[in-house]
């Protein structure tokens, strides 16, 4: 199963596989570029995605060289893709890193290709001695580890034993006229205990190149079934640089298109600078934002506590001018009820005026 232990964006490019002198651009923005290890192949492959189509699947063999060929730029020939790939980084660091990572992974897939060497050589020289004739190993370096052209299982006979019977001229027995000696019997006994200990290594070799076998074949479906997907993988990348090839114009034009993606990228790291400077000044604004609607919702409860407030004054006001214009109608009722009472009080006074006179001229006649 593969995982990424180390990951960083970069711009993919790849040598024009016509004048294999300019780079074509695979990815019209910077993307993932990741080291991912193959634990069961024991392998390191560069793999880097745009959108679901791979744009790099390489796997790192000893004999890879990365170089730098300038401050943000590198490269690395793959021999097995038969093309070299180019990464455009955004800083030194962060090639400086890239570079790093490939050397240490390099150095790993070194020693891992010396450990697996050394494992097939001491698989694939078992005991084979016999006095009779030769033993074949059932397995092969090839069989263990499986190779590119062919991943074929061997046939095995578990059951099947090495014949050790030492012929007669390899045995050291002297004849006379009369039959064997002793001497010549304990010999033969010796050497027939030698044999059966040398046959008893032979079946102890035999399971265990039997189990080895057994977990060979378990693993060649495996590695059946991976080869199936990286051909079907190769086959869409084959198609892929098909495509390519056919979109791809004349070297100046390349040329030219690069230096203008360049251009674009410094353009776009400007103006991602510039958005990431308006994207907090936005925040600021927002937070800001966030204390004047706090500030708004707090005046519009009082608004609206002041507007019912005003309707009830307005109410109150309302009920004033009517008693108000009430009051002034009874105060003209009240003025006309004084105005007719003070004409009749006139009149009486008169009245009472005129009787004061004639008793007062009948007090005089008298």
């Amino acid at each position: 199963m593969e995982q990424p232990i180390f990951s960083t964006r970069a711009h993919v490019f790849q040598i024009d596989p016509n004048t294999k002198k300019n780079w074509v651009p695979t990815s019209k923005h910077a993307v993932t570029v990741s080291y991912f290890y193959d634990s069961t192949r024991n392998v390191y492959r560069i793999i880097s995605l745009d959108g679901s189509k791979a744009i790099i699947n390489s796997t790192i063999s000893p004999n890879m060289t990365f170089t730098k060929t300038s401050q943000k730029f590198g490269q690395w020939a793959d021999s097995r893709a038969n093309t070299v790939y180019g990464l455009g980084f955004s800083s030194e660091h962060h090639l400086t890193r890239f570079a790093e990572k490939f050397q240490e992974f390099k150095e790993a897939a070194r020693l891992a290709k010396e450990k697996s060497q050394e494992k097939m050589e001491l698989t694939s020289t078992p005991s084979q001695e016999s006095a009779g004739g030769d033993i074949q190993s059932p397995l092969t370096p090839e069989s263990i580890n499986g190779t590119d052209d062919e991943r074929t299982t061997p046939e095995v006979t578990q059951n099947s034993e090495p014949r050790a019977e030492p012929s007669q001229n390899a045995l050291p027995f002297t004849h006379s006229a009369g039959g064997r000696s002793k001497s010549d019997a304990h010999a033969h006994s010796a050497i027939n205990k030698h044999w059966e200990a040398e046959l008893a290594t032979l079946k102890g070799n035999n399971a265990k190149l039997t189990a080895a076998l057994l977990e060979s074949t378990a693993n060649v479906k495996q590695w059946k079934q991976q080869l199936a997907a990286y051909q079907e993988e190769a086959e869409r990348l084959h198609k892929r640089v098909s495509e390519l090839e056919c979109q791809s114009s004349q070297a100046n034009t390349v040329q030219s298109h690069k230096m203008e993606l360049n251009q674009t990228i410094q353009e776009l790291e400007s103006t991602l600078r510039k958005k990431e400077e308006e994207i907090e000044r936005l925040k600021e604004e927002v937070e800001h934002a966030k204390e004047l609607q706090d500030q708004r919702d707090s005046l519009s409860q009082k608004l609206q506590e002041v507007e019912t407030h005003n309707k009830d004054l307005e109410g109150q006001l309302t009920d004033l001018e009517q008693r108000l214009e009430k009051s002034q109608n009874e105060q003209e009722a009240f003025r006309n009820n004084l105005k007719t009472l003070l004409e009749i009080l006139d009149g009486k006074i008169f009245e009472l005026t005129e009787l004061r006179d004639n008793l007062a001229k009948l007090l005089e006649c008298s």
